[in-house]
């Protein structure tokens, strides 16, 4: 019996679907990043505008002062899709999960001196509960923003913010007890020296221009408050008692390293749009780095004792010229 094996070539009819093909030409295949994202955003064929908002339709481009002549000229250098967000999320807890047995296995915090361990919990556990208004920050970008391309990062990164607060509050557990957790919580709602972090908080949740909210959360303050905890913090707290800390929050500064290029790459894009988006971009950026920065004056006065003027105006220094890169003016 003879068996004749050949191999067949068979071209496909079409690419990709058609409207990803219209913008990317239809001979060219399209990346998975590029068919999850393209025209995604419902636009046409609404059937009423919603009650509680009736002067825009329910997704509606005139949410924002930004304006846009295409909503898909932003662009995720991660390349993030649901498929990719989760993987790579995947790959970066395996870590933090290796990093907490580590700890847990070898009991380091039990030999973690107690000054540090105490200044540790004052000053990482009450920021759950700002992680938890990022999170809140972030899906509402996604709710009420226009264009895939830019709000279905936004709830990746409201997970991930979630995701942040377990880590913060299985820090507490493992140094301590549920009680520290219960500590934390009335730091945030009575100590003097986080009200002004919980008023910037609290008073985001009522910004209505999405991306004027984006700017405060992913922009101002994230830039500020993850460098000064996760790095400056991080190495002051190394410096007293070892880098068990380092371990138990890589995951909060691998994030931030990453997540800033996407940021960044978005400011950039919309004050790129315009001479009216960049400078309205400025404004903003101007108002809430000011705010964040006395929020956050008295929280790094604590972490970082008399070092902490210093530290402050080098990160304010590192903020400008990260927006200056972005062809912000502030």
């Amino acid at each position: 019996m003879h068996i004749d094996l050949r191999t067949v070539s068979i071209k496909p009819l079409r690419q990709t679907f058609d409207h990803v093909a219209a913008r990317i030409g239809g001979d060219k295949p399209a990346s998975r990043y590029q068919e999850g994202t393209y025209d995604l955003q419902a636009a046409a064929n609404f059937h009423y505008r919603p009650l509680w908002d009736p002067e825009h339709e329910i997704f509606d481009a005139t949410r924002t002062a930004i304006k846009m002549a295409d909503w898909y000229a932003f662009k995720d250098p991660r390349q993030f899709y649901y498929g990719t967000y989760t993987l790579a999320r995947a790959r970066m807890q395996e870590k933090a999960e290796a990093d907490f047995e580590f700890v847990e296995e070898r009991k380091l915090a039990d030999s973690y001196p107690q000054p540090a361990k105490q200044l540790a919990l004052e000053v990482l556990l009450p920021l759950r509960h700002a992680e938890w208004g990022a999170n809140m920050n972030n899906s509402s970008i996604c709710a009420y923003g226009f264009g895939t391309a830019i709000t279905q990062p936004c709830i990746y990164q409201a997970m991930d913010h979630l995701g942040m607060a377990q880590y913060l509050t299985r820090v507490g557990l493992l140094f301590e007890d549920v009680g520290a957790l219960d500590v934390a919580k009335e730091s945030w709602l009575k100590d003097a020296k986080w009200q002004g972090l919980r008023r910037y908080v609290e008073d985001s949740f009522v910004v209505k221009d999405w991306f004027e909210l984006y700017v405060a959360q992913n922009l101002v303050l994230d830039g500020l408050l993850y460098p000064l905890i996760y790095a400056r913090f991080d190495q002051a707290l190394a410096a007293q008692g070892g880098p068990v800390v380092s371990m138990l929050t890589r995951f909060q500064g691998e994030w931030y390293e990453e997540s800033s290029k996407w940021v960044d790459a978005s400011i950039k894009t919309a004050a790129a749009e315009s001479e009216e988006n960049r400078a309205l971009l400025s404004r903003w950026v101007a108002t809430y780095r000011d705010r964040a920065v006395a929020a956050l004056a008295p929280i790094a006065a604590h972490a970082l004792g008399d070092d902490a003027s210093a530290e402050m105006a080098e990160l304010v220094e590192e903020f400008n010229r990260r927006a200056a890169k972005s062809g912000l003016t502030v």
